[in-house]
């Protein structure tokens, strides 16, 4: 092997998980004498997706919040509740402002290669692109292998799958202070669905249609349902600026038996995603952070994020709403009616404690998830 193409580090994936973690590498002195190579499939240039989480403090991104938001609304067919984000604050970060603010800082560090090329195999200590074969210490991917996701039986696998369409309206219609972080109260079809809306100015907003099920619309379905929403709401007239779509897996699927002593995989790939919401960027946000300090004490990588308590909670949840998709607006509404929305979010943070954790559960339909937890018992799940 060409000394050249050895790298202690080898970072595959230039998303959200793979940038922030070379970032953080470079940027850290322990690692300065450390050689890095970052690959990545494309440079991304674009304003391809719209990344949001909450926050209770000025975080290390604070300079690319796009917008943030202090009220939020929860609506369903029978139930409306507004309520106050405090502590937290609701944030939004383009991806184009990402990726200029992080490719501009990553020109300065001089440890750190970075190739424009496609990966096509990735074994032991060695990653083989289709210009070149690199060697390294240790290997980071991103890159998702949907394949063993969906073979699989033993974890469901839910999709959430949305298109979003950022408008500008005639009227001074929205409030720019207050999301409708979910609102059920639309036709919902026998699945799991709502709108997501994120005002960004008194005439301009993000409506996002939001699905959780196991299959995908055409794109036409998602618009129609969009513009159908935006009659009930007094624009006077409106015109679509931006549009953007995605899909998340909702999984609790062990990416983490995938990774080595020297391989490790991250992102949405290595199961960074929360299962039952689909949020992810603040969850990279902070494991690429721990990564970081885990790399300085030499363990194998195999040792990193082992699953927790809140993994088996979602795990119970995705097996209750896989099995009864309709029921996922009922599940949202007990969850709003009976609990706090400063614990919810702080459960949803996997920062509750015991007590908060068993009120929430006691929110739900106990005899579902006590079906769900007697299965996964006998079926020993792993």
């Amino acid at each position: 092997m060409n000394k050249k193409n050895h790298f202690d580090y080898i970072i595959c994936g230039g998303g959200a998980s793979g940038l922030l973690l070379a970032f953080r590498i470079c940027n850290d002195p322990f690692f300065a004498n450390k050689s890095i190579l970052l690959i990545e499939k494309e440079h991304k240039d674009s304003n391809d997706r719209t990344w949001c989480f909450w926050e209770s403090n000025e975080g290390d991104l604070e300079q690319i919040i796009h917008k943030t938001w202090n009220q939020s609304f929860f609506a369903s067919k029978d139930f409306r509740l507004d309520f106050n984000l405090n502590p937290y604050q609701y944030k939004m970060i383009r991806s184009l402002d990402f990726y200029q603010f992080i490719h501009q800082r990553l020109k300065t560090f001089s440890q750190l290669t970075q190739v424009t090329d496609e990966v096509q195999k990735i074994e032991s200590n060695r990653v083989t692109t289709l210009e070149k074969v690199y060697s390294s210490d240790l290997i980071f991917s991103s890159i998702l292998n949907p394949k063993k996701l969906f073979q699989q039986k033993k974890y469901p696998v839910l999709q959430q799958h949305f298109v979003g369409q950022i408008i500008e309206a005639k009227n001074n219609c929205f409030d720019p202070d207050r999301i409708e972080f979910i609102n059920f109260d639309i036709p919902l079809k026998g699945i799991t669905r709502f709108m997501y809306i994120l005002p960004l100015s008194t005439n301009k907003a993000l409506l996002e249609y939001t699905l959780f099920s196991e299959v995908l619309l055409d794109r036409q379905n998602y618009v129609d349902e969009i513009t159908a929403f935006i009659k009930q709401i007094p624009t006077g007239g409106y015109k679509v600026i931006e549009e953007e779509q995605g899909n998340i897996p909702m999984t609790c699927f062990r990416f983490d038996l995938g990774n080595t002593k020297n391989i490790l995989l991250i992102g949405t790939a290595g199961g960074w995603t929360k299962p039952s919401t689909g949020y992810t960027f603040q969850r990279i946000n902070s494991k690429t952070k721990a990564l970081v300090e885990f790399l300085k004490l030499n363990r194998p990588l195999k040792k990193f994020g082992q699953k927790n308590r809140f993994w088996f909670y979602d795990l119970l949840f995705l097996d209750v709403l896989s099995k009864d998709n309709a029921n996922g607006a009922d599940l949202f509404k007990s969850l709003f009616q009976k609990n706090s929305p400063k614990v919810i979010f702080k459960f949803l943070d996997e920062k509750s404690n015991y007590w908060q954790e068993f009120q929430i559960m006691r929110s739900f339909n106990v005899s579902q998830f006590v079906k769900a937890l007697f299965k996964r018992f006998f079926n020993r799940f792993g």
